[in-house]
């Protein structure tokens, strides 16, 4: 693959750029390289933990790097813009962080957070701020009302420095079990996340380049979308897990470092 003819760059953040307070060797280097290329790097993350405002000041305080929202297309705003099509002013009941909860609301929804809900859905993202009560009260709305189910995200685990911590999969399937019904996911893999980034840039697709470390939500993200992939062995993916995978990506990398030197060649 000739990475020196794409334009824009669309990165997972957990465990491709950085693993928790940390940049990977080679991560500020390259998202200089690509401004300096005229190219555009956009975060499409699952963590929906954060709003993209909270990314922001995020990535400047413990990344020193700037950005704005804008470049920051998380499972939380995918999920927004998905539920508000199709739901319009009904209200939604969500299970996540009060940052998750405030974003859903500055795209017009109509959240609530209340046990005695009776809503047209019910909405479930990562949640760094979980407590049995709240699952308890999740499961509840879903066997009294029958409400659609949804989570931001089917990520099992989230990279941590010490290894890894359950993600919204995780969260999402300890609810699958007790109500025996499985989610819909609205974030990665699936391809309206590639979608907006096309729309929002007027990139083509013969221009983009889905980088990740996760084969079942980034690769497959773009492999949906029919854009490039390249998946980075910096996070959960493994070279073992490559010879099984339905979602095989276009090149395989060690990291940041890598493809900075595959630019700049």
């Amino acid at each position: 693959m000739d990475f020196t003819k794409k334009r824009l760059f669309l990165f997972d953040i957990d465990g491709t750029l950085a693993v928790g307070d940390s940049l990977l060797p080679g991560a500020r280097a390259l998202l200089d390289a690509i401004a300096a290329r005229g190219g555009v790097s956009l975060f499409i993350t699952n963590n929906s933990t954060r709003s993209q405002m909270d990314y922001v000041r995020r990535f400047q305080r413990v990344f020193g790097l700037e950005t704005t929202a804008d470049q920051f297309v998380t499972a939380s705003v995918v999920a927004a813009q998905a539920l508000r099509a199709r739901y319009g002013a009904q209200t939604i009941y969500a299970q996540g962080t009060d940052s998750f909860v405030r974003e859903l609301r500055t795209f017009g929804l109509q959240v609530t957070t209340e046990a005695a809900a009776q809503p047209a859905c019910v909405v479930v993202g990562y949640d760094s701020e979980l407590t049995y009560e709240k699952l308890c009260r999740t499961a509840e709305i879903l066997q009294r009302t029958g409400a659609p189910f949804y989570g931001t995200n089917p990520d099992l685990r989230c990279p941590a420095p010490f290894g890894f911590i359950p993600d919204c999969g995780a969260i999402c399937g300890m609810l699958a079990a007790t109500v025996g019904r499985e989610p819909v996911y609205l974030g990665k893999p699936s391809a309206r996340v590639v979608e907006a980034c096309l729309a929002q840039t007027g990139c083509t697709p013969d221009e983009t380049l889905v980088v990740g470390d996760r084969l079942y939500t980034d690769i497959a993200c773009g492999l949906h979308a029919g854009v490039d992939t390249c998946l980075f062995l910096t996070g959960e993916a493994r070279m073992e897990d490559l010879e099984a995978t339905p979602f095989p990506p276009g090149a395989v990398l060690d990291g940041p470092d890598v493809l900075l030197h595959r630019l700049e060649a």
